[in-house]
């Protein structure tokens, strides 16, 4: 998929005011400080699409981006650390887990996981929860420029097998990616135009 154009269309807290026509919808999502909107400016090729922050946390709002006219990434507050009360912390949690179990325009989310970590329990967790709630998942390694190949494959094995023990019988769709780098992100380019094209 070659993107043409990816414009900012709404940002809120209530499902009620997301754009209101049936075009599909991508969800990004993970934990604060994953490279998210880094993420995002690099897929759809627009420097300051997203607004990046050296503050975990700076998502707080459902932002829909418009890409070719014909589909929205949709960028969700990170979960975890972030420099906020813990009542505001509350209130995200709320509005996201209503957005991923009302929304029906939502085709897939996409759960960024910083590659450099070791598996994080609030990451699995996270994973189970979407599981348990059908809603459909593939998981982006972000940040692979930070690690040596063999450190890399390493830690992601390490996912995979706790993935398949506590989580599924078999993986989703697993992208690796790097914003600095570029890497990456046509995979997950690509795998969206494939989805829309099953939609007809």
């Amino acid at each position: 998929m070659f993107v043409k154009s990816a414009s900012f269309v709404i940002s809120n807290t209530d499902i009620e005011k997301c754009p209101n026509n049936n075009l599909p919808e991508y969800a990004f999502i993970g934990r604060s400080n994953v490279g998210k909107s880094s993420l995002i400016n690099s897929i759809s090729k627009r420097k300051g699409l997203a607004k990046t922050s050296s503050k975990p946390g700076k998502t707080q709002l459902i932002n829909h981006y418009l890409i070719n006219n014909k589909w929205y990434l949709v960028d969700l507050p990170g979960y975890g650390y972030a420099n906020t009360s813990k009542t505001k912390k509350q209130i995200f949690q709320s509005f996201i887990k209503t957005y991923f179990i009302k929304r029906k325009q939502l085709i897939n989310a996409f759960l960024l996981i910083d590659i450099r970590h070791d598996p994080q329990r609030i990451d699995i967790n996270f994973m189970r929860w979407l599981v348990k709630n059908q809603i459909p998942i593939s998981i982006i390694f972000t940040k692979s420029d930070k690690l040596k190949t063999h450190a890399m494959n390493k830690k992601i094995n390490s996912y995979k097998q706790i993935m398949i023990r506590e989580v599924w019988e078999s993986l989703p769709p697993i992208f690796v990616t790097s914003s600095l780098k570029n890497r990456g992100g046509d995979d997950i380019l690509n795998y969206i135009e494939n989805l829309n094209s099953e939609l007809g």
